[in-house]
């Protein structure tokens, strides 16, 4: 086998986890300890692409690659399914998803294809006995917050319950900025929260309605801020000041002073 052989990978996991010569660590790994594992690769996948490095997309793209690998081998040593049958699964599935591509279907356009795509999902769906036939079915619960929100919010959108524009959701977002206040005033701790979460889901669906996704434009802020508190310490560092004695507006000062220095 070569070095771009996927046998090869699979067979490190496999010695990996022998339970005689394998690595302590990765014998005692099942698949809950392992989950938070393959999420955070997918995230750090992200990651590289926003940064447009694709010398570390490569490598992470590998490391994401090894927690598929990794999952197949426990399922494989408890007798469900192995490496081939989750390749052999996804095969299937994208030729059935995409009878334009692969039978004799017609797609007129990406709408249309995003269409055919949720029917086939819900005949699927159907196939596997699930009774579930709301328009919502289907939307994991395993997504992130924000992204499953913006999920709901487009198959919602699909039957016709959507905003007509961006505009109006402005005013359900002062609405929801409102409620928040009160729940605040009242001291209502489960209010609070709920406000909170109806506040995010108002912004959420302003982003989808600007096709941007919310979870990126958030990524992109954090890094922006992180570049800006770092540089903020380093000029605190140069005038000679420690930033945890200085009040509030002297912080202030400095971070106004590098957002208009680094914007």
């Amino acid at each position: 086998m070569n070095d771009q052989d996927i046998s090869r990978l699979i067979e490190i996991m496999a010695r990996l986890r022998d339970p005689v010569s394998g690595c302590p660590w990765d014998i005692e790994q099942d698949f809950r300890s392992i989950a938070p594992y393959t999420i955070e690769e997918a995230h750090e996948v992200a990651e590289a692409i926003e940064r447009n490095d694709f010398e570390d997309l490569k490598d992470e793209l590998g490391d994401l690659l090894f927690q598929v690998v990794f999952h197949a081998r426990m399922a494989e040593e408890l007798g469900a399914f192995g490496f081939g049958e989750v390749v052999a699964a996804i095969s299937d599935k994208l030729e059935r998803r995409h009878p334009h591509v692969f039978g004799d279907a017609s797609i007129a356009d990406a709408e249309a294809q995003t269409i055919n795509w949720e029917r086939i999902k819900a005949e699927e769906r159907a196939a596997k006995g699930e009774q579930d036939a709301s328009a919502l079915a289907g939307v994991s619960n395993g997504l992130g917050a924000l992204r499953r929100a913006v999920k709901l919010q487009k198959r919602a959108a699909r039957v016709g319950f959507d905003w007509p524009a961006v505009e109006p959701i402005f005013a359900k977002l002062n609405e929801e900025a409102e409620e928040l206040k009160e729940a605040m005033a009242n001291d209502d701790r489960d209010h609070i929260e709920e406000e909170v979460g109806d506040l995010l889901f108002a912004l959420t669906n302003i982003a989808r309605k600007l096709d941007v996704d919310p979870g990126m434009a958030l990524r992109a802020s954090n890094h922006k801020f992180e570049r800006r508190f770092r540089a903020m310490e380093q000029l605190a560092s140069a005038q000679g000041l420690d930033l945890r004695t200085l009040d509030l507006d002297q912080q202030e000062a400095l971070y106004l002073q590098v957002k208009k220095d680094h914007h």
